[in-house]
């Protein structure tokens, strides 16, 4: 299958991303290896889309790219550059660029209470903590969660947990949100919700999901597969062919059972 053709925009006004050349997300021939296993092999990218999916199956890469590209892990060769800031040399303005959402938000959550989930992002950046306190308590006011503030994160849904993790995402203010699996533990009414947080939000935000909808009318989705880009284009269609692929692959999976039934 013919991959489709990158496409690339030019950024809305109202966005909060940068305007100078170092804006976007660069990957200048990365190499990846974990243990014995060639994650990415000399993959480049150029990632200046305001919203951009990321879909495949599972090992395809796609933790893998965020954990790259917020500098958890290194490129074993290669460089990756986020908004100007190389993740592996520039680890202080790389935390100012990029924000990550772990699919599970017991990972992310350190603070027993709401507000000092939240305080604890703007002390990492070096704000007092008793401004980190008050800026956290109006954040959370404007939004009309002030009864949150004192709340204790064991007591919330998960679904609430992970608006949090948003939340403490959010405050810092980071020019890249990367979203990995935002959609799979939450419910309908709280995936709309956090489809709308998303859709009012004037950041670059990448998201990580096999919940196809959410992606589908991005201006662009990357399908990896085995650690390589498969397709890269408009989410309708990038989307349509994976599903097709999965449809297919899963039919012969089906046909080969049956003839060894």
């Amino acid at each position: 299958m013919a991959s489709p053709p990158i496409r690339h925009r030019s950024l809305p006004q109202h966005t909060d991303l940068p305007s100078s050349a170092d804006h976007g997300i660069r990957l200048e021939a990365v190499t990846l290896v974990r243990g014995a296993q060639r994650v990415f092999e000399s993959l480049t990218l150029a990632l200046d889309e305001v919203r951009i999916g990321v879909i495949g199956d599972n090992g395809a890469g796609k933790s893998s790219l965020f954990r790259l590209v917020c500098g958890l892990d290194r490129p074993d060769a290669g460089r990756v550059r986020v908004h100007g800031c190389d993740t592996v040399a520039d680890r202080r303005g790389l935390s100012r660029q990029v924000g990550l959402m772990f699919q599970n938000p017991d990972d992310q959550i350190i603070f027993p209470t709401v507000a000092e989930e939240l305080a604890f992002s703007l002390t990492a950046r070096g704000e007092p903590r008793a401004e980190a306190r008050r800026q956290a308590h109006d954040f959370l006011a404007r939004r009309g969660l002030a009864a949150w503030a004192g709340r204790a994160v064991g007591e919330l849904s998960q679904g609430q947990r992970q608006q949090v993790c948003l939340l403490a995402l959010l405050i810092s203010q980071p020019v890249t949100l990367l979203l990995d699996e935002p959609f799979a533990s939450l419910d309908l009414p709280s995936q709309a919700r956090l489809s709308a947080q998303l859709a009012a939000s004037g950041r670059q935000i990448l998201v990580s999901t096999h919940m196809l909808s959410h992606v589908h009318d991005f201006e662009r989705v990357l399908w990896l597969d085995q650690g390589a880009v498969r397709a890269d284009g408009p989410g309708r269609e990038v989307c349509e062919a994976y599903a097709a692929d999965v449809q297919r692959r899963a039919q012969a999976q089906r046909h080969g059972e049956a003839a060894h039934a």
